[in-house]
């Protein structure tokens, strides 16, 4: 009866105590609302575990319009002039709810709460995204459907992160990645392309008034520090695009697992040639990538590489004839044919090379390689010729000597002895081994035709080699 009124006491002191504690937290919770306690708010919730709560919480403090901007913030100085003038509370929120969310392993939580987090700052969505705290990782197709499709660099490093860190061979990923990076090189391009031709209107400009105000114009000082700007500018977007099509080419060349033709018709119309070439080296487009490689890119080293790869005369000779005919109203390019020939011209045949040479080059640029062809051409005649009559030669020497073995003859009498068992042979049947033993049948069947019953030598695992006829004739006359 004692011991169960002492649990019964624990039992209600508990709840008591569960009570106050409850009571105690919705007075915390309904105190820091009033007060607009918000950031300390989200805090509590997240140490009971309600993250929903928090989250809704860190929510509603980065989407207040407050007026006190972050100088020096990480996200201003990643969006410039298109910055949208986050605040110290803005960016905190995002990055305690990021926190937050790295930890969680509720999909339809962290996807949701994505989306407004993306607005302040991308880098925390790829860290959510990517990271390794979670037990499970988020499925990738909900993250493509979930996440703005303009977010291209988010779409860009998780992917790149499902491919590299996760090692996803799934084609749709391989795919999408490619033309992501492929449509950014693009952009890139085209945009430093725009400042290049924009660049030149100016300076023809500026040209201009010199010449009207006869050497009498110049600059003031914040012109100078405008253009001294631009150009660092123009140099940052050259790097980035570089970096992305280093990136762009490491991948085409590495991975195997993406749709070619897809990636080869979305940038068939740029002027990304060393990745037109990958592709269509990829989709055995030889001819195409021999005319990127040397009449877009004029990368002699790379053509003759490729032809060297693809191991055939035939291609050298394709290479030559691009070299002399290039098209679309451009010059022969008798330099890189000369080196050409000067490198490979051996392995290629003189007739073809004299019919495709043009009555228009001239005979001096070619003429010190064509007499080499020519010379070499005669040498491996000649040595080819040498070789053929030593082969036939040692044909014939062989013959001779297969011709002596089975002409070799024996003589056998009354008192001939089998040299194994020194049985008398007589008109027993015999048998005679390549070192000139001769034994009785039955010894013969014994021990086999390739071993020496008298020797145990195995003549298939040690054969005998006796002098050729050729040599021996050689020694004889050489004696004589």
């Amino acid at each position: 009866m004692l011991q169960r009124h002492g649990d019964y006491c624990k039992k209600a002191a508990r709840r008591i105590t569960l009570w106050l504690e409850w009571t105690v937290q919705e007075e915390l919770e309904a105190l820091l609302e009033e007060s607009g306690h918000l950031r300390t708010l989200a805090f509590l919730y997240a140490s009971k575990g309600l993250q929903q709560r928090a989250l809704d919480i860190w929510r509603i403090i980065a989407q207040r319009n407050l007026t006190i901007p972050l100088q020096g913030s990480s996200v201003m100085r990643k969006r410039g002039k298109e910055s949208t003038g986050l605040t110290h509370d803005q960016l905190a929120a995002a990055v305690e709810a990021a926190r937050l969310l790295e930890e969680s392993s509720d999909h339809k939580l962290v996807l949701e709460h994505l989306t407004w987090i993306i607005e302040m700052d991308q880098d925390l969505v790829v860290k959510v995204l990517t990271s390794s705290k979670r037990s499970s990782p988020l499925p990738p197709d909900e993250v493509f459907s979930s996440v703005d499709a303009n977010a291209i660099d988010v779409h860009q490093r998780y992917l790149r992160w499902l491919i590299e860190d996760q090692g996803s061979e799934d084609v749709r990923f391989h795919t999408l990645y490619a033309l992501l990076l492929a449509k950014a090189a693009i952009d890139g391009t085209e945009s430093i392309s725009e400042d290049v031709t924009s660049h030149e209107e100016a300076a023809e400009i500026a040209a201009g008034c010199v010449l009207n105000e006869k050497n009498k114009f110049s600059k003031d000082h914040s012109h100078i520090d405008e253009e001294v700007q631009e150009t660092d500018e123009q140099n940052d977007k050259q790097l980035i695009c570089r970096s992305i099509r280093e990136r762009l080419q490491s991948f085409l060349l590495s991975s195997d697992k993406y749709d070619a033709e897809a990636v080869l018709e979305l940038i068939k119309a740029s002027e990304l040639w060393p990745e037109q070439a990958i592709l269509y080296r990829k989709l055995g487009e030889e001819t195409l990538v021999l005319q990127i490689l040397a009449l877009k890119l004029e990368d002699s080293e790379a053509a003759e590489q490729y032809c060297a790869e693809l191991g055939r005369p035939d291609a050298y000779m394709q290479l030559l004839d691009m070299y002399l005919e290039p098209g679309d109203g451009k010059e022969p390019m008798y330099k890189a044919a000369v080196r050409l020939l000067h490198c490979h011209g051996e392995s290629l045949d003189p007739l073809q090379v004299l019919e495709a040479l043009s009555p228009d080059m001239p005979l001096q640029l070619a003429s010190e390689t064509l007499s080499r062809m020519l010379r070499a051409r005669v040498h491996h005649l000649r040595q080819g010729q040498i070789v053929h009559c030593l082969c036939r030669a040692v044909n014939l020497d062989a013959r001779l000597s297969r011709f002596e073995e089975r002409s070799r003859q024996v003589q056998i009498n009354d008192e001939s002895l089998c040299d194994s068992c020194h049985s008398r042979l007589g008109t027993k049947l015999f048998a005679m081994y390549p070192n000139d033993s001769v034994v009785c049948y039955k010894c013969f069947k014994r021990y086999g035709e390739h071993i020496c019953p008298v020797t145990g030598r195995d003549f298939e695992k040690n054969a005998m080699f006796k002098p050729s006829w050729l040599v021996r004739m050689n020694e004889k006359n050489s004696g004589i």
